[in-house]
């Protein structure tokens, strides 16, 4: 933050530079001599959109800090930001709805384009990994049951503990978390269509928005921020775009390659 408020002339260290700093340090420089093409753009502003408005409106979801669709980094061509809390153990709820609003980009281009493209690999991976999880490492699946396959020492690497049986199982599970996952992630674009539509056009037309302007295009989000998102929120809402000749920024991408979250909770830690 104070090498970017002194590349900046400042003489003093403002929030939006902690800001940029953030963005720098998740993200990656912004990549000015990126062109792309008109097509592609819009593609990504409705697929970060859609991310956007999943988790908006699902309450296992972090808050929404912005969105942008300036690329960033190797590949990065959007990104959503969120603001996660402390946390370390997670309920299937919270996974269940994580999985939703990664899938909210794939299932936005799915409805507003009648095609998908290759921006969600990332979004496909996490959600994998999620699922994954849930049936075989947490005991979070009724038909596999109360068993955890996690190999720390390696010793599943050449057999594993179960049967053929039990892994065709498993991948069938898998599947259908994420088949309901995305069914009901289609269900709340379907019935938020018109706001999602809003957040895709002025993502076109100013590139990167805050949760400010999210509020003032379809309201405040229904689930109460904490007092430590509170806290947080005095500096990440503050636009650095607002700043000319501030340095290049960057965050998380999204899956155009995206990196949904520095924090997320594809891998929830359990100390216990």
């Amino acid at each position: 933050a104070a090498l970017i408020a002194a590349r900046n002339g400042k003489d003093q260290i403002e929030p939006v530079d902690f800001n940029n700093a953030i963005d720098r340090v998740i993200g990656g420089l912004e990549k000015k001599n990126k062109i792309i093409s008109k097509e592609e753009k819009q593609i990504v502003a409705y697929h970060e959109a859609g991310h956007a408005v999943v988790g908006w409106f699902l309450e296992g979801c972090d808050p929404l800090v912005k969105v942008s669709i300036v690329p960033r980094g190797v590949a990065a061509l959007g990104y959503a930001q969120y603001l996660p809390k402390e946390q370390y153990l997670y309920r299937t709820q919270q996974l269940i709805d994580n999985m939703c609003m990664a899938l909210g980009g794939r299932v936005a281009e799915e409805i507003f384009f009648g095609q998908v493209s290759t921006g969600a690999q990332n979004d496909l991976e996490r959600i994998t990994r999620m699922a994954y999880g849930m049936v075989t490492l947490y005991g979070m699946n009724d038909r596999i049951g109360l068993v955890s396959f996690n190999d720390k020492t390696g010793e599943y690497q050449f057999q594993k503990p179960y049967s053929d049986e039990t892994a065709k199982m498993i991948d069938e599970e898998v599947r259908k978390v994420i088949e309901d996952a995305r069914n009901r992630t289609r269900k709340i674009i379907e019935e938020h269509r018109e706001h999602l539509e809003s957040i895709a056009l002025e993502l076109l037309d100013k590139e990167v928005i805050y949760t400010k302007d999210v509020e003032r295009l379809i309201g405040k989000r229904p689930f109460a921020k904490t007092a430590e998102h509170e806290d947080v929120a005095l500096i990440t809402e503050s636009p650095a775009a607002e700043l000319p000749n501030s340095e290049e920024p960057s965050t998380p991408a999204s899956d155009n390659n995206e990196t949904e979250n520095a924090s997320s909770p594809e891998d929830p830690k359990n100390d216990e």
